[in-house]
């Protein structure tokens, strides 16, 4: 039996792998660790608690007494860290709290797996230690081009810069100590049990309740958009397979203006609920965020050479995949959108 510890495992990246493994593998065990901060929700692997597969542990990856004593009872083979502080904005308000979350917890993360499986300088065999990472490490592109491996680090806010620390700090044990690990960068995820802070679900909820879409600057942001089980199947190849050392893109070729993120949602709302009070007249600009990059874009052909993993859901479907989740969940929306989140949203998109 494998055994993995998942972190961040009620956030929506981590929930959807969650969901992915456990109905792929049947010899297997995810001990998943969160914090259970506002974007983690139990509810997103409430259908995973009581399955014998499975065991939840709410706790801090900075917590080093906890953390290690999860690898002494249950050995485990695999670390997979989703675990992060990720909206850029918060990270331009409060830089502090990413540097805690996601180079502290990183770091501590690291340790804990080399006192575990290094011993008198070698490492036992069949462990990994895989850090999800993102491709805003990489900085801005200009019009033409695309994030290679090879592409130096360059990031502009305070999030991606906590990403990209942490990133060199999973290189760091891997050149130093010869630690068996895989970075993996994305793009833009989307899908089920994305907390409405984010783009697409923020977007779906005010549709919904007719309320103001708020939109940085002239909304000509491109991001290039993967399908969250896109994802959760390529840390799973790599996770396996992945050579020791290496990093990994993974991107989906769906490269988007925001604002025609925007404009489908409202395509999509009005003619699947009939409803004329969605129109683009529900689009309003706000003050552009600070730093804010221009283009993102992925080339993932080094893990589809390597590996054989490709985006197999081209935008046009999961984005219909994506409003039907969300459509079908209003009860977790309605949930997660309550309290301390309706203040952070007024401060955060206010109308200029």
């Amino acid at each position: 039996m494998k055994r993995y510890l998942i972190t961040g495992c009620a956030g929506f990246i981590g929930s959807n792998f969650v969901h992915y493994m456990l109905k792929k593998y049947e010899d297997i065990l995810l001990v998943n660790l969160d914090k259970l901060t506002y974007a983690g929700n139990l509810e997103n692997i409430r259908e995973w608690l009581d399955d014998k597969r499975h065991v939840f542990v709410q706790g801090d990856i900075c917590d080093k007494e906890l953390v290690t004593r999860l690898f002494s009872e249950y050995d485990f083979d695999v670390v997979i860290n989703f675990a992060a502080e990720s909206h850029v904005d918060r990270s331009i308000r409060n830089p502090e709290i990413f540097v805690q979350s996601n180079v502290l917890g990183t770091v501590n993360l690291l340790q804990c797996a080399k006192e575990a499986w290094y011993d008198q300088g070698t490492w036992k065999t069949g462990k990994k230690y895989l850090q999800v990472s993102t491709d805003e490490v990489y900085g801005a592109l200009g019009k033409e081009g695309f994030f290679m491996e090879t592409t130096p680090l360059d990031p502009h806010s305070p999030y991606s810069s906590s990403k990209a620390s942490a990133d060199l700090f999973v290189k760091a044990f891997h050149d130093t100590y010869g630690m068996p690990v895989n970075i993996t960068r994305c793009s833009n995820n989307y899908g089920p049990y994305q907390f409405p802070e984010k783009l697409i679900p923020l977007m779906i909820n005010n549709v919904r309740h007719h309320k103001a879409l708020p939109v940085y600057g002239d909304g000509m942001q491109i991001r290039d958009w993967l399908y969250v089980e896109d994802h959760c199947k390529a840390i799973d190849m790599v996770a396996n397979d992945g050579k020791d050392g290496e990093v990994y893109n993974v991107g989906g070729h769906n490269e988007r203006p925001n604002i025609f993120i925007v404009k489908t949602i409202i395509e999509q709302l009005h003619d699947r609920l009939q409803d004329d009070g969605i129109s683009e007249e529900l689009i309003t600009h706000v003050e552009d965020r600070l730093g804010h990059d221009r283009r993102y874009g992925i080339d993932p052909e080094k893990i589809r050479r390597d590996l054989g993993w490709y985006p197999e859901t081209p935008f046009e479907k999961g984005i219909v995949l994506t409003i039907d989740w969300y459509l079908e969940h209003e009860e977790w929306m309605k949930h997660v959108t309550s309290g301390e989140y309706q203040t952070y949203y007024e401060k955060m998109y206010r109308v200029v």
